[in-house]
């Protein structure tokens, strides 16, 4: 049947097809529902997300997101698959640790669900089942080395305080060794040192240290051994 100016019904369709298969994405993957954890949801309730059920999928919170404008981080993603029991994907991503809890997607979010604490509480399970990225794993460990999760470092910091007439160390963890040692006890009593990894943390990056001091002295002295050299010559 001709539709306009001649133009047959069986081409239209064909063009049609054809446009849907240049803008279609890329296929994903199937969900395996052996795969799914039933008490998943139930944990994140437990765990500070007593909404989450509330989701009806709008995706305002992914249309708010400051970082998911700039990542591939989907917030509304990441609570579809908890409310899908998958657990496992869920705490293994990444991209859990792209929010920055700057609570937008809470306040726009026409259901309470209150996304930034299901997001926090489902990085408390990842946490709990050995998932925490390297970055967030350092600031946990310098909580329990110093008390402060970006302590001042250095005199730089100090001499700023004292320019705008503030003592040079605040009263804080940063100039109370025994606050230190109160935050350590706390920190080992309640198990956090080893939910986070502290020690081994703690070896990897003396480790690190090493090797860089290292690297630094070789390469001082081959700097030295060819400004001799240099001198020889002349």
């Amino acid at each position: 049947m001709p539709i306009g100016n001649g133009f047959k019904a069986e081409n239209l369709a064909l063009s049609i097809r054809r446009c849907i298969k240049l803008v279609s994405v890329e296929e994903k993957v199937p969900i395996d529902i052996d795969e799914v954890d039933k008490d998943f949801v139930d944990m994140v309730k437990k765990a500070g997300g007593p909404n989450i059920q509330s989701c009806f999928q709008c995706g305002t919170c992914s249309g708010s997101c400051p970082a998911g404008a700039r990542t591939n981080y989907l917030v509304r993603g990441i609570i579809r698959k908890a409310l899908l029991g998958l657990k496992e994907e869920c705490v293994s991503s990444p991209e859990l640790w792209f929010c920055t809890t700057c609570y937008t997607c809470t306040d726009r979010c026409p259901q309470d669900v209150q996304p930034t604490e299901v997001i926090k509480a489902i990085r408390n399970i990842a946490v709990q089942s050995g998932y925490m990225l390297a970055p967030h794993q350092k600031v946990a460990a310098k909580v329990v080395e110093v008390g402060h999760a970006v302590p001042l470092g250095g005199t730089t910091w100090e001499n700023l305080r004292e320019k705008v007439g503030l003592i040079r160390v605040p009263p804080n963890a940063s100039g109370n060794q025994w606050a230190i040692d109160e935050i350590q006890k706390i920190t080992k009593k309640s198990g956090f040192d080893d939910l986070i990894g502290y020690e081994e943390f703690m070896k990897a990056e003396a480790e690190k240290a090493k090797k860089k001091a290292e690297e630094k002295a070789k390469e001082k002295a081959e700097q030295e051994a060819k400004e001799k050299a240099k001198e020889k010559k002349a």
